[in-house]
């Protein structure tokens, strides 16, 4: 399964090792029924079944119609340096131009596997709050970092 792969991989997707499958199946459940609407998930599969997600929130505030989150983009180890990040981020973004979004934010963990694809992907790093969450293993406490990417400029 993509989430348990992703925290056995050290991804900064919310969860703490070793993740059971019963855990995995019930956050997959919670996510799908709370997207109802306000959310875009994306999803890339192969041969050997689903490969990558992202999902985008909209901002929740009525001064925030134009902004949207990025969340959860995860790559089986499988399939990274496949592309398949790059065509999600891709598809998130021009999902976000399409539905009139101007502006995009994301975290992540400092130094973690994605930062090098948000760069490469024109995401300007907005700052790092130290000590934010602790890693997969459950005790190391992880800097996570702001990016934004301003959809009008190109």
């Amino acid at each position: 399964m993509l989430l348990i792969d992703a925290v056995d991989s050290g991804a900064a997707v919310s969860f703490v090792g070793p993740l059971a499958i019963e855990q995995s199946r019930a956050w997959c459940q919670k996510t799908d029924a709370a997207c109802g609407g306000s959310s875009i998930f994306l999803v890339v599969s192969g041969d050997q079944g689903i490969v990558g997600t992202v999902q985008m929130h909209w901002g929740w505030a009525p001064n925030q119609p134009h902004r949207a989150e990025i969340t959860n983009l995860m790559v089986h180890r499988r399939a990274r340096g496949l592309g398949v990040g790059r065509r999600l981020m891709g598809a998130v973004e021009t999902a976000a131009r399409q539905a009139g979004v101007g502006l995009l934010t994301l975290d992540g963990k400092q130094r973690g596997v994605a930062d090098q694809l948000y760069a490469k992907l024109g995401w300007r790093l907005a700052g790092a709050i130290p000590r934010f969450a602790l890693d997969t293993d459950g005790r190391t406490p992880d800097a996570k970092v702001i990016y934004y990417k301003d959809l009008s400029e190109g």
